[in-house]
């Protein structure tokens, strides 16, 4: 693991407080942000996350139009005010009801609304939405137009670069310039197309080669569109070097295995003059949330499961992974197991 991306020279502050909730703001700070990942980013994760960093903007995981509009809309929309900013990632083409969703999460208020427009999966072609809506991009930007109708919080797109045999840059720029038109607030470009037949979700996330130069190209040609560049970024240092083109960088599945990425973000990347937390003081002012949850019925291990990652590469990671693979998902099982993890680490 490279130093950039696990500074622990600086000593140790005080232990971290509960986060202090964000104010919603019209332009949202995109210069690094937390992909949405399903089973991942749930507001567990968020919470956990936001004790690391105050800046980075979070993501919820994507959530479809048919679950909001006929399913449990509380179980969905719920977040603690300590997660802003924060992004709701949606799912849906029909333009009436994605206006619908977005009434619903500007009122629970969620900072940004974001259009899913990446996702490769079957069942998500199947709905008619994820990638494979860059075959229809006046669909895209009809959902565009009736949301920012609908909401004052802005309205973004995360897209791929490419589709198939549809990967021409002419083709991007066109895509791009319909949703500009439309109002897009903000464009979030995972620099690899998407082979909707042929490969699995995984495998779009791997195969496909990443092209940055692509997205840099597109960044150029719009530059009153900010744009923010997904796929590949691992480290703090990787994100100032696409700061230095891009306006933001988004990281996926590092920032979730190896969460104290996050740490050194807010000085590295948004400039703040605090020092990073410790990861125990970090632990230490999550027991409240965990205990808060737990009273409420939700099992532990639904929260311990995104910690796992929390000493990565530093000693003693695999005694604490061990312990809470082991005794979270217990019956009744309680803060005492978070606890006793950490005292299995130095």
């Amino acid at each position: 693991m490279s130093p950039e991306s696990t500074p622990f020279s600086a000593p140790a502050p005080d232990p971290v407080p509960a986060p202090a909730p964000v104010s919603a703001t019209p332009r949202l700070d995109r210069r690094l942000s937390v992909a949405p990942m399903l089973d991942w980013t749930d507001r567990h994760y968020r919470y956990f996350a936001r004790l690391i960093t105050r800046h980075t903007l979070l993501y919820t995981e994507m959530v479809t139009t048919g679950a909001l509009i006929h399913g449990e809309r509380a179980r969905f929309l719920r977040h603690d005010p300590a997660e802003h900013p924060l992004a709701l990632q949606l799912g849906g083409s029909d333009p009436a009801q994605m206006a619908e969703c977005a009434r619903m999460g500007a009122d629970w208020g969620y900072d940004e609304l974001n259009i899913n427009v990446g996702c490769p999966s079957d069942r998500v072609q199947s709905g008619r939405f994820g990638a494979c809506l860059m075959a229809e991009p006046e669909l895209v930007a009809d959902c565009v137009a009736a949301m920012k109708a609908a909401v004052a919080i802005p309205v973004t797109v995360k897209t791929r670069i490419g589709i198939d045999e549809r990967d021409s840059y002419e083709e991007l720029a066109a895509f791009t310039r319909i949703l500009q038109d439309a109002g897009c607030d903000a464009l979030i470009m995972h620099a690899r197309k998407a082979w909707l037949k042929g490969l699995s979700p995984r495998e779009n996330r791997d195969v496909p080669p990443l092209r940055y130069d692509v997205v840099h190209r597109l960044k150029a040609d719009f530059l009153a569109l900010p744009m923010v560049i997904n796929g590949g970024i691992t480290t703090l240092e990787q994100t100032t070097e696409q700061l230095a083109v891009m306006d933001g960088v988004m990281i996926g599945r590092e920032a979730y295995q190896n969460p104290w990425l996050l740490a050194a973000a807010d000085q590295a990347i948004f400039g703040a003059g605090t020092s990073p937390p410790t990861p125990h003081a970090v632990l230490e002012a999550l027991v409240p949330y965990i205990e808060q949850r737990l009273a409420e019925g939700v099992p532990l291990n639904a929260m311990t499961r995104h910690l796992l990652g929390l000493f990565h590469a530093r000693p003693g990671a695999k005694a604490w992974r061990r312990h809470l693979s082991q005794q979270a998902h217990r019956p009744g099982a309680g803060v005492e197991v978070l606890l006793e993890a950490m005292r299995r680490v130095g």
